[in-house]
Parts: C-alpha cells; sequence; structure tokens
C-alpha cells in the first residue's frame, strides 16, 4: 500500500520511511508543501502523513490545498504542537488524525492501519474470505491452520485486493501500490507476475483472483467466481 510522508526532518522521515518499509508499505517522501502537492496530485494514497513545521508553508495551507484537491484520502497530522486548540484546529480543517511528536513508530503503524480499514469500512484487523485468513497487524495470511508463504509483493498485493474484495483493481494501479519510484519497474506484466505466483498459492484457500478482460482483476470468494 502507497503512503505520502510530509516532513523536512530528514532524519526522522528516513526512520518512519525504513519502519513502514519493512512492513510491507511503499513510500513516497515530500520534504516540504509544495513538493507535497506534486506528489499528492500524481499519485494515489492510503495514508497522507503530514508534518506542521514545513519549510515553505504551514502544514494547515498543505492540508487545506489536499483536501481542496477533492481526494478523501485520510490525513494523519504528525506535530510537535500539543495545544488542544492546535489540534481542533487541524481536525476541523479537514484531517482524520493527530498524534503528538515524538511518536512510537508501533503506535503510528497501527493508527495507519486503523485509518486504512476505517476508509474502506473494515471493523475486524483479521480480514476471512473463504478458508483465507489475513492479519492486517501480522501481516501473515494463513489458508486454515496453514500459514502462507508470500513475498512482500505478494503480501503487499494480496493486501491491497483483499481490502478491495468484489471491486475491480486495475493492473496500472497495482503497479502504484506494491513498487516504489525507485524500484526499477515500469511495466504490468511485472504485476501480472506477482498476481500469477499469488494464484497459485491461494489455489484451496476458496479465494480467486479474477481477471476482469481490459479493467484489471477482482478477488472473489470461490462461489462467486464464473466456472
Amino acid at each position: 500500500m502507497r503512503l505520502l510522508l510530509v516532513e523536512d526532518n530528514h532524519s526522522l522521515a528516513d526512520v518512519i520511511c525504513r519502519a513502514l518499509q519493512q512492513v510491507g508499505y511503499v513510500i513516497d517522501w515530500a520534504r516540504n508543501g509544495g513538493e507535497a502537492n506534486s506528489w499528492f496530485l500524481g499519485q494515489t494514497y492510503e495514508v497522507v502523513l503530514l508534518d506542521l513545521g514545513l519549510p515553505d508553508m504551514d502544514g494547515a495551507e498543505v492540508l487545506r490545498r489536499l483536501r481542496a484537491s477533492g481526494k478523501h484520502v485520510p490525513i494523519l497530522v504528525l506535530s510537535a504542537r500539543e495545544a488542544v486548540d492546535e489540534r481542533v484546529r487541524l481536525l476541523d480543517l479537514g484531517a482524520d488524525d493527530y498524534v503528538v511528536k515524538p511518536i512510537a513508530l508501533t503506535e503510528l503503524e497501527a493508527r495507519i492501519r486503523s485509518l486504512i480499514r476505517r476508509r474502506h469500512g473494515i471493523t475486524d484487523p483479521e480480514i476471512i474470505i473463504g478458508d483465507l485468513r489475513f492479519d492486517t497487524v501480522g501481516h501473515r495470511a494463513r489458508v486454515g491452520n496453514r500459514p502462507l508463504d508470500l513475498s512482500s509483493r505478494e503480501l503487499a498485493a494480496l493486501e491491497y485486493l483483499l481490502i478491495r474484495a468484489r471491486r475491480i483493481v486495475t493492473k496500472e494501479l497495482l503497479l502504484q501500490e506494491i513498487y516504489g519510484w525507485h524500484d526499477d519497474v515500469n511495466s504490468v506484466n511485472a504485476v501480472e507476475k506477482v498476481v500469477s505466483r499469488l494464484r497459485t498459492k491461494l489455489e484451496g484457500s476458496g479465494v480467486v483472483i479474477r481477471t476482469v478482460r481490459g479493467l484489471g482483476y477482482s478477488l472473489e470468494s470461490d462461489e462467486n467466481a464464473p466456472a
């Protein structure tokens, strides 16, 4: 899943990026408000992590611009400003959550997971379809009691498709979500290979990844898939 981090502190941004990449997220890093706007308009994100103390403009102005774009992505504000009035102001401007620095990385990860689940109407941290069970906290998948041996790309693709179960996901969007800009990949063929391996590993799980010709993929339970 792809996140946008807006943070001018290079050391902190590096720590956050490394921690989130280790649990399977793809991170784009904007160092100021102008970069944030460019990234945001050119990509689709699951969550935006927004610092307030940016060098070119106040984070509140960045928040206003992001919301004015019409996209409904969750925005999590990261700030050293502890005043309650400030938190209320940012929430009223359209932020979905607000945390005060310094923040534990485990808490940051939990808040991101919560925002993603809320965005897609998921209440349980474990997604279950057929015999497939996916733990969104531990990023583990199993069929019944059998763990699935999945690569990081396969896990990312599976989670993205599961959250959007029974909805069509284009190959281009899936490519964005499981590969970072620094990866030497620019072809949907890479996505097709990941999905092909994932299909093999999901056999017998009661879940299929259906190809919707000309559009993309749809993850469904076996009973919904055509014969």
